[in-house]
């Protein structure tokens, strides 16, 4: 094997000086309520500045211990949390007895909650779709509403930084860029949202067309989903984020995991002029190059309402559209119907047991 490539570098440095960082720090308490507190706010900010300049992206962490690579290398206590919170939810979706799991995702960043004053028609058809899934036996169904990102307080999912295309194995399962402590990047939703894609056996996907793609608060965590395919379960086997040892470590022969493989899907797209086509296309690429396997032709729809109509009036157009809501429904019961038969071994994924050339 040739020698393991350095990583390049060369980028502008992003670095703030001190009087920058305290001026964007202190910029969430322009709260005139909090002007009595300005001593002690500008002492927080010293802390706060020298973590960041420190560079204490994870400051609580504890060794491996056993079943890593290297059980010596102190790992971020978060990420325990969160790797422990993976395996557990891997157990339910892989026990026989259980119900079968539904995960289902209004992608739609719009509610009455919030500026809009209105909710979305995607929550709409997400609700549909539920009361279908709920009388279909015994079940259980979480519901991911990614308009909380712009209507609750403390949600946020960061953006990929894209490690994965440094080197696979920089990439860890779970994700391990956030929570980053100096950097402030907290509150970061993708360690709740993980599990919940583990645990299901059946996902289906509700998302409105935004100029000709999907919602931006899908498109955060559609990103930040790479670490579970062929994303690295073992931070200890890079010493977290060290470029030159995940180049060798890809080099090396990546079995590529996928973490995601074998849950069925169904996805609903609907726009207003145009793009739900190719939205439900990226959709089932994306899905499909995970090993997730679809639930059939009516169980994916791109479709609009209320074309070229006013969108003070969508709701009605939707009201009107009994058409489309039967759709959503069928699409549904398709995904109950696959899923059922996948636990009962009577639907597979043909390719389930062919490498891709990247594997090899």
């Amino acid at each position: 094997m040739s020698e393991t490539p350095k990583p390049r570098e060369g980028m502008p440095d992003p670095k703030l000086d001190e009087a920058t960082f305290r001026e964007r720090y202190l910029s969430a308490f322009v709260d005139p309520a909090f002007d009595p507190m300005r001593a002690e706010l500008d002492r927080i900010a010293g802390i706060a500045f020298d973590a960041y300049d420190d560079g204490r992206k994870a400051p609580i962490t504890r060794k491996a211990g056993p079943g890593y690579a290297d059980p010596d290398y102190d790992l971020a206590v978060d990420w325990i949390k969160a790797k422990a919170a993976i395996d557990a939810a891997q157990a339910q979706h892989d026990a026989r007895d259980g119900p079968l799991r539904y995960l289902l995702i209004n992608a739609s960043s719009r509610s009455e909650h919030t500026c809009p004053g209105e909710m979305s028609k995607s929550w709409r058809l997400t609700q549909l779709a539920r009361e279908v899934i709920e009388a279909s036996g015994t079940v259980e169904i979480e519901v991911l509403e990614l308009n909380r990102l712009a209507s609750e307080y403390g949600r946020d999912i960061h953006p990929c930084k894209a490690c994965f295309s440094t080197a696979a194995p920089l990439c860890h399962w779970p994700c391990s860029c956030y929570p980053n402590y100096s950097l402030g990047q907290t509150h970061d939703w993708m360690n709740d949202i993980y599990p919940m894609w583990v645990r299901a056996h059946a996902v289906m996907i509700v998302t409105p067309v935004n100029w000709y793609a999907t919602s931006s608060p899908f498109k955060l965590m559609m990103d930040r989903l790479v670490c579970a395919d062929g994303g690295n379960p073992d931070p200890t086997l890079t010493h977290g984020k060290d470029a030159e040892k995940a180049k060798a470590e890809e080099l090396k022969g990546w079995d590529y995991p996928r973490h995601l493989a074998g849950r069925t899907f169904a996805a609903v797209v609907h726009g207003d002029v145009e793009g739900a086509e190719n939205v439900r296309r990226s959709l089932h690429d994306w899905l499909c190059f995970m090993k997730l396997i679809p639930a059939g032709a009516e169980a994916e729809l791109d479709r609009y309402i209320g074309y070229w109509k006013p969108y003070a009036t969508s709701h009605d157009e939707l009201d009107a559209d009994e058409n489309i809501q039967e759709e959503v429904r069928n699409a549904a019961r398709c995904l109950v119907r696959a899923t059922q038969a996948r636990r009962d071994g009577r639907l597979t994924d043909p390719s389930q047991d062919l490498e891709t050339p990247r594997q090899k």
